[in-house]
């Protein structure tokens, strides 16, 4: 697949496939990001292996100046994802019938720049390409997260608090891309 170039006011972005040598600095950047926004919530004992869940059907990563500064995954449905279900009980299609955008972080030195949009874009194509509809949780928490789903169109399915663990309960948004 060929990269996606987008020109900004200084240096041109590209997005592309991940491959396994991209996950370190995805990891590094995932760390940033930690540190600055809290995301993930709860740091995977195992970074490397949370990018890469069982369930994934593709990962991209964005670059900018020959570094890698943003991830995406696409996954299918898989335990703990509430959106699926809500899109299977508005468009009747079964929670098969999606396909679920993950692990978007853009290192917080890049961001202003159209990245995470970039990866939206690649991963909502790579869904409908293979005849799924998009759809993700977010934490409720994560306000700036939220505003860009809304800015790029995604339609909020419905809000649910989740027990993550027996001390930790947390609110999630629900979105669906637009039909």
């Amino acid at each position: 697949m060929t990269s996606d170039e987008v020109s900004g006011a200084d240096t041109p972005l590209s997005a592309r496939r991940r491959t396994d040598r991209d996950l370190g600095d995805c990891v590094r950047v995932l760390a940033q990001v930690h540190q600055r926004d809290g995301y993930p919530v709860n740091w995977p004992d195992v970074p490397h292996t949370w990018l890469t869940p069982p369930s994934l059907l593709a990962a991209w990563v964005a670059e900018r100046d020959g570094r890698v500064v943003g991830h995406v995954g696409l996954s299918r449905s898989g335990a703990g994802d509430v959106a699926p279900g809500l899109w299977d009980a508005r468009a009747g299609v079964g929670v098969d019938g999606t396909a679920v955008v993950n692990r978007l972080f853009v290192a917080p030195s890049a961001r202003g720049h159209g990245i995470a949009a970039l990866l939206m874009a690649r991963a909502v194509g790579e869904a409908r390409h293979r005849g799924l509809h998009p759809v993700l949780d977010v934490v409720a928490s994560d306000t700036a997260a939220v505003a860009l789903y809304e800015r790029l169109g995604w339609h909020l399915l419905g809000t649910v608090d989740q027990q993550w663990s027996p001390g930790q309960r947390v609110t999630v948004r629900c979105y669906a891309a637009a039909a």
